[in-house]
């Protein structure tokens, strides 16, 4: 009865807030405080877009004087206004809660399978003709087979989404190399050398406090954020939850093979010895951060383009800090790999009831994914995201107090990364993260499910969001159940819709590979 009545609170928030944007959207104003019509730009007025993104990061939202909103107005005639996830609310939840008011903004970055929802309610505008026209730098930068595996996502073929494409492997296992040096050890090449390792972080005080303090390694609530664990073992694993790849040459969902189950037997023996965080499935994502940030974890998965301002904290208590990339440590009889997806995630929907503004909304995608203004997502407004220090642009670091700003291009080769290193991550840290990447590169793998649509799950929302995974993966691992009980979840899942699942699935590879 609790868990109902949380759920009713926040959706009561969710509407509040929700009636709230309604209220402050339903009067569009331009620059010069005059209405515009729904329509669109009339008369050279600017077109206001509401783009709506959850997980903002640490910061305000930016209002119609901001002078990155201004700056990109002036540009593309279109003024963004930036909507989010009240707090308190559940971003899915809230999606949807949106679809049911029919009062969706006029662009949105998906989550939960939200993009499905839309698709199947006709209420998502395809995009195919539209984009060569108002987004010509979208349309020609996502590559051909990114467009193809958005097509297999809906069943008459149209695009719906923009995918997200991201090039270079994004994640990969870290490891404090000052600790190691402290405690004498090289980096380790298996997983009986980790545990080792391990054992070190926990019992030789490596970062000097004499408390001993120290987590050896670390995740996040529902085991997510130790995909390193489980890759040593060869399981393709997204951020904590299973995904689809070839085992014994077939499709498959990771969290019911052979490889899983060794991989938790694993990750059960490092929580017992607390060579695994124990707080791990308690840890929120504020708080597992911190621990990183404050010198206190050895060993954790994460994004190495993401470590400047992690790295810039550790330092600030260790002033010898730094991190390295650890190979996947390998386990015999497995084919450890970093799990690699490189495209299909949908990244930008537009439904159709804003297709009065779809080519405002297009117009303002395309800014960000033409080339020629790079300089400026980069660094965005000096002052606001950027200082010159030393005739050179230095990116301030995210602050609760200093507006936000808007970022809409997701597609990323190894040659973007590289500029984007070069550019924005200070000097002392260059060749630091230019070796992270080194590192997971070649441990990286793009696993077979890249791309897979959420249609698969239809009519299975438990097993879509992976919560009987997350109840026996965090049962079995504190001790509460023994391993024999993984056997019992395989049965489990397969029953409860997973052996339909499956079937879709490799329908869709067979589909795709064609």
């Amino acid at each position: 009865m609790r868990k109902l009545l949380f759920g009713k609170k926040v959706a009561i928030t969710a509407v509040a807030s929700l009636l709230a944007v309604t209220v402050l959207a339903g009067c569009a104003k331009t620059e010069d405080n005059t209405p515009v019509a729904e329509g669109g730009a009339q008369n050279g007025k600017l077109v206001q877009v509401k783009v709506f993104k959850s997980h903002m990061g640490v910061g305000t939202i930016p209002d119609a004087n901001n002078a990155h909103v201004k700056y990109v107005a002036e540009k593309t005639g279109v003024e963004y206004q930036l909507t989010t996830t009240p707090p308190g609310s559940e971003p899915t939840e809230f999606l949807n809660l949106m679809i049911a008011s029919n009062d969706l903004p006029d662009i949105l970055r998906p989550i939960g399978g939200i993009e499905q929802t839309l698709i199947k309610q006709g209420g998502a505008l395809p995009l195919e003709d539209l984009l060569p026209k108002y987004a010509p730098n979208v349309w020609k930068n996502i590559p051909k087979e990114a467009w193809d595996v958005v097509r297999s996502a809906s069943s008459d073929g149209h695009i719906y989404y923009v995918p997200k494409v991201f090039l270079v492997p994004e994640r990969a296992p870290m490891i404090r190399k000052d600790w190691l040096d402290k405690v004498g050890l090289p980096m380790p090449k298996t997983a009986s050398d980790y545990k080792e390792v391990l054992k070190a972080f926990r019992d030789k005080d490596p970062n000097g406090n004499g408390l001993k303090d120290e987590l050896p390694t670390s995740g996040r609530e529902f085991g997510k954020w130790i995909d390193h664990l489980f890759g040593m073992y060869g399981v393709a694993m997204w951020e904590g939850s299973p995904e689809w790849d070839l085992y014994d040459g077939k499709i498959q969902y990771a969290g019911v093979t052979p490889n899983m189950k060794a991989a938790i037997g694993y990750i059960r023996e490092l929580y017992a010895d607390k060579l695994l965080d124990n707080e791990t499935f308690l840890n929120k994502g504020d708080v597992w951060q911190a621990k990183i940030n404050n010198n206190l974890v050895g060993s954790w998965y994460h994004l190495p383009a993401g470590v400047r301002d992690r790295y810039t904290a550790m330092l600030k208590g260790a002033p010898n800090a730094y991190i390295v990339g650890m190979p996947m440590p390998k386990v015999d009889g497995f084919q450890g790999f970093v799990t690699m997806k490189t495209m299909g995630e949908p990244e930008w929907i537009i439904p159709a009831a804003a297709k009065n503004k779809a080519e405002a909304s297009l117009k303002l995608l395309d800014f960000f994914y033409d080339t020629s203004n790079d300089e400026f997502i980069r660094f965005g407004i000096e002052g606001l995201q950027h200082q010159v220090v030393n005739g050179k642009k230095v990116l301030l670091p995210p602050e609760d107090s200093r507006p936000l700003a808007l970022g809409m291009r997701n597609l990323t080769t190894k040659e973007d990364m590289d500029i984007r290193i070069k550019e924005t991550i200070p000097e002392n840290m260059q060749k630091m993260v230019q070796d992270m990447f080194i590192v997971n590169t070649a441990d990286a793998r793009r696993i077979a499910g890249d791309g897979l649509p959420n249609t698969v799950y239809e009519g299975f929302p438990d097993i879509q969001s992976h919560k009987l995974f997350q109840e026996y993966l965090t049962k079995i691992v504190i001790g509460e159940w023994p391993m024999e009980k993984f056997d019992e979840f395989v049965d489990r899942w397969k029953k409860s819709g997973g052996d339909k699942v499956t079937e879709r699935a490799q329908e869709w590879y067979a589909k795709v590979k064609k």
